[in-house]
């Protein structure tokens, strides 16, 4: 660590003091020798879990034949045989295309581009509580200031914020939403799915001009943003109105995709079909790579050579994918999966049964949180809390990372081939950890 402050600047945080040597599956070895479970997955990135035997063997295949020719000058199978997958894999209207990126903030970027291309628009929607990333126009699209965009200003112009249905987290008391029933208010009700389309349509149709919005962006479950799932009924509302006004449709599924849901994109969970749909993380189980896949149409709007870039689609990272992808297709990961999130579920609601810090528990299969709060009446937020029971958990072996708005979130982001015992395990550390925090 201290070569670390020499050498390194302050910019990259770390959530533990812990130095990897190895893992495999869902543990971590550190540099003492330490066993760690691990309950991040790098950020939802390793979702077949750490060095998987098949994608291991499939990237020293691929970089003893060769490691980078860039698609745009002398291209290879991998990189289509990829696009090909993704294709088949998006619930888009079709057909489809896919271009490949390195980070998701480059894919989120291009998303942007793909739309203004197509729709010869400006505007760009997004909504409170996402994270998009941190390039520039990700990061005007991300909503919290503190760490990701404070300091950084002036942001991509263009970019406008809509409220999230936010089901917890919402002044004026218990809100509920309306079950598919949208718009709804009968003035005794709070319908906080109603309450949030009526505000989207306030703010594109009284500041924009729906015949100025290029795409709306959204996540079918918040990452950073605290583990909040968006409401079917307001994504499918979301849907049918950018089809009707010719906006793109795009689902940021970053985070969400690959299994981490207990899905393969957590679009299936609502039955919405984007026009595109963002991809990375668990993509390539850690090498990196990422996608924009959905309509031709769309993809095909920019010009020879507006799209790419020299590491686009890296041979070696294709081939992980493609291990990736044929390890989900094996039908082993996503039942386990479902599973895991079952079990998570159940030790959550028991948690929050018990301990009165345990404010909210939510998320779609195994991508779950809890929320910490001082108090479960005022649903105020506590971060110190959160610190404390993140601080325990680590000192007894166990790596777990906080989200949210104010900092005030659990996320649970274990490899999806985790086992029930080792989930256990790792929940009986939260719960010790509870416990020392409110006895």
């Amino acid at each position: 660590m201290e070569r670390r402050q020499a050498a390194v600047p302050p910019g990259p945080f770390h959530v533990t003091p812990f130095f990897v040597a190895k893992a495999e599956g869902a543990v971590v070895e550190d540099v003492d020798g330490n066993r760690l479970l691990d309950f991040t997955s790098g950020i939802g990135v390793t979702n077949v879990g750490h060095a998987p035997a098949a994608v291991v063997d499939a990237i020293a295949d691929q970089s003893g034949r060769f490691l980078h020719s860039s698609f745009n000058v002398a291209p290879y199978e991998g990189y289509v045989a990829v696009a090909e997958r993704l294709n088949a894999l998006v619930p888009s209207p079709g057909p489809n295309k896919t271009f490949l990126a390195n980070s998701g903030s480059e894919a989120v970027e291009n998303a942007i581009k793909f739309a203004r291309a197509y729709t010869k628009r400006q505007a760009i929607v997004c909504f409170d509580h996402a994270y998009h990333g941190r390039t520039y126009m990700a990061m005007a699209l991300t909503s919290k200031t503190r760490p990701y965009k404070y300091g950084f200003a002036p942001f991509n112009p263009e970019v406008y914020r809509a409220p999230f249905p936010d089901l917890y987290q919402v002044p004026g008391g218990p809100p509920t939403h309306c079950g598919g029933r949208l718009p709804c208010a009968d003035g005794q009700r709070r319908c906080v799915c109603g309450e949030a389309l009526h505000a989207f349509r306030e703010l594109v149709e009284a500041q924009i001009g729906e015949d100025q919005v290029a795409a709306v962006i959204i996540e079918p479950q918040t990452g950073e943003g605290g583990f909040q799932p968006v409401p079917a009924p307001f994504l499918r509302a979301l849907q049918d109105y950018c089809r009707q006004h010719g906006i793109v449709f795009i689902l940021d599924e970053i985070q969400t995709g690959f299994g981490r849901t207990g899905t393969m994109v957590a679009a299936e969970h609502s039955g919405v079909e984007p026009d595109l749909t963002i991809l990375a993380k668990g993509l390539a189980a850690g090498m990196p790579l990422s996608a924009v896949t959905g309509r031709a149409d769309i993809l095909d709007a920019t010009p020879v050579g507006g799209a790419g870039g020299t590491y686009s689609g890296n041979p070696v990272a294709c081939a992980a994918a493609l291990a990736v992808l044929d390890e989900f297709a094996e039908g082993r990961i996503l039942p386990h999966a479902r599973r895991l999130g079952e079990i998570l579920g159940e030790r959550l609601q028991a948690f929050r049964e018990r301990f009165s810090c345990v404010g909210d528990v939510r998320g779609l299969g195994p991508m779950k949180a809890m929320e910490i709060v001082a108090d479960p009446n005022t649903r105020q937020p506590d971060k110190a809390t959160t610190g404390r029971i993140l601080q325990e958990v680590h000192r007894h072996g166990l790596l777990l990372m906080g989200a949210g708005t104010h900092g005030n979130v659990i996320r649970f982001l274990f490899p999806l081939v985790t086992t029930e015992a080792q989930l256990h395990e790792g929940l009986d550390l939260v719960e010790a950890a509870l416990r020392s925090v409110t006895d």
